[in-house]
């Protein structure tokens, strides 16, 4: 199996937008049914071996269930505590009849858990709600397959290059809002935010960050990449240097992105040390800039006891 296939964007564009919806609406059934973490942890999504899980959840007093994507049989399969299952088929859907088929599985499962806010976040059709979308209808299951089988990939370096860091620091997770998965690690310090920043950027930055991650393009970077970004933003932070070569910082909002396109790393030599050494690039450039203890942090080959940490005489 080839590290990191074609993943052009304009390939699956439409696949991409209906299943970005798919996720949301479960996104939201798993936000309104787990309790709430720091971060916003609690709402994201963890790869299995088969697609994608929200990991059992459930409100006091009704049943236990998780909700899974399948990208080998393509389909959705929602299933309670006690064995009970229902399953239905991500292909020939639009956004509408998936948000309808799965209120309905939930249903019939005896599971309550409504939406507080039935439409995309931060997406084009923000005004629309779900069950009106009946233009985002495309389910390619090559595409999505490939999809998941690039997440698989690019979870497993970052879980590689976490295990680098001893301080606080987020699973390896998909983020169904954004479309991307991330790993961030934390200095410890809080982060002064205005009061005037919505509720949920103000959780997710609350606290000193270094980001790493990879999504799959968007209308202002339309191709995939990795990507890294420090928050808030040290000053001269875009001075330090990114590796490989292909690497480069990039505006974005009112700060800067380091972006190592998806092909360029596709066409390294050895495109797992490039990524893992981009990452690397970019953490050290945040932390030099913004003071962290990088030594501190340091936990080489995940190893922090001492004695294991120690060489043998």
């Amino acid at each position: 199996m080839d590290l990191f296939p074609p993943m052009p964007l304009d390939e699956w564009r439409d696949t991409k937008e209906t299943l970005h919806r798919f996720a949301q609406i479960v996104g939201k059934i798993r936000l309104a049914s787990s309790p709430r973490r720091n971060h916003w942890w609690n709402v994201a999504f963890h790869l299995t071996g088969r697609g994608l899980t929200t990991r059992p959840m459930g409100r006091p007093g009704g049943p236990i269930f998780t909700i899974d994507f399948d990208f080998v049989d393509h389909r959705l399969v929602v299933t309670t505590a006690d064995g009970d299952l229902r399953t239905l088929p991500l292909a020939g859907q639009s956004v509408a009849s998936f948000q309808h088929a799965v209120t309905a599985a939930l249903s019939t499962l005896g599971v309550r858990a409504g939406i507080a806010v039935p439409r995309p976040y931060d997406l084009p059709d923000v005004a629309r709600p779900f069950a009106e979308d009946h233009e985002h209808a495309s389910y390619d299951p090559a595409l999505a397959y490939r999809y998941w089988l690039v997440l698989t990939q690019v979870s497993l370096l970052l879980e590689e290059f976490a295990a680098g860091f001893s301080g606080k620091a987020s699973p390896v997770h998909h983020f169904w809002h954004s479309f991307d998965i991330a790993h961030s690690r934390f200095s410890g310090r809080p982060a002064e935010q205005s009061a005037q920043v919505d509720p949920v950027t103000r959780e997710a930055y609350s606290r000193e960050l270094i980001s790493f991650g990879f999504w799959f393009g968007d209308a202002s970077l339309g191709e995939p990449a990795f990507y890294s970004y420090t928050a808030p933003e040290p000053a001269r932070l875009i001075e330090e240097p990114l590796m490989p070569a292909s690497a480069r910082w990039v505006a974005r909002d009112s700060g800067h992105l380091a972006v190592l396109p998806y092909d360029a790393a596709r066409a390294e030599a050895d495109p797992r040390a490039a990524v893992l050494a981009f990452y690397e690039s970019a953490y050290r450039a945040g932390a030099v800039r913004a003071g962290w203890d990088i030594a501190g942090f340091a936990c080489p080959a995940g190893v922090t006891d001492p004695l294991l940490a120690a060489p043998r005489p």
